[in-house]
């Protein structure tokens, strides 16, 4: 048996699908941009102004409206008019009103691990998007403690796994988001499981995932987590 006490888990499409309903919604905006600009370029302008309002707005659909509208404004030189701007809007309304749909497993495994570790659940976005997405999911209470972050930095990992009094290499994390949920634990000396998601945003995206550490796996599916951390 090994040291570990503590398994972490991601929320947003590692527990539960998030990132294709942004991307949906990404492309009926750029759509209804296409009378100032073409849909590609007005996805840059909106990523560009997302990065830049992280810091501003944080994570979460919000911030996501924010910089939708604030895009718009740009692209259009503040010639936009009022019902498109409402149209917007609605684009978030819908976003943050989409069913909540777990992916294959997750109860599988939680009801797995429950009681054999302390199950946390460690995310980052808004806090009152988080919890509502955490309600709908019916999985609250798996979880001995739930951690929602402004940003996923190697600080923030630092003082949760003090405030749960373990050592690093008692904590593993299991993500979709290298960039995330995989590096800073790593730094930290623990342990993580990268689960890749088919729909990544741009900003979390790592040219390189192909890590050679032996605190790391990568795995096609959260239930093989139930064969790789007992063997860590």
């Amino acid at each position: 048996m090994n040291n570990i006490k503590v398994i972490c888990f991601d929320a947003d499409d590692t527990l539960w699908i998030n990132e294709p309903y942004y991307r949906d919604t990404e492309k009926q905006f750029t759509h209804l941009m296409t009378d100032y600009i073409d849909e590609k370029s007005c996805n840059d302008i909106l990523l560009e102004t997302e990065i830049n309002n992280i810091k501003l707005y944080g994570y979460g659909a919000k911030s996501f409206v924010l910089s939708m509208i604030e895009t718009a404004l740009k692209i259009s030189k503040h010639q936009i008019d009022s019902q498109t701007i409402e149209k917007i809007l609605t684009l978030g309304r819908e976003l943050i009103n989409k069913p909540l749909q777990l992916l294959d497993g997750v109860e599988d495994v939680l009801k797995y691990f429950h009681g054999r570790y302390r199950l946390i659940l460690a995310t980052k976005g808004d806090l009152l998007d988080q919890e509502r997405k955490l309600h709908k999911s019916g999985l609250e209470s798996y979880f001995h403690h739930i951690e929602i972050m402004s940003e996923k930095a190697i600080a923030n990992y630092k003082k949760l796994i003090a405030h749960l009094d373990v050592k690093p290499e008692e904590f593993v994390m299991i993500g979709n988001s290298v960039k995330s949920d995989i590096l800073p634990v790593l730094e930290l000396g623990a342990y993580a499981i990268h689960i890749p998601c088919e729909t990544t945003w741009a900003h979390e995206h790592v040219e390189n995932t192909q890590l050679d550490n032996q605190r790391f796996r990568e795995i096609d599916n959260l239930l093989k987590t139930k064969e790789i951390i007992p063997a860590f």
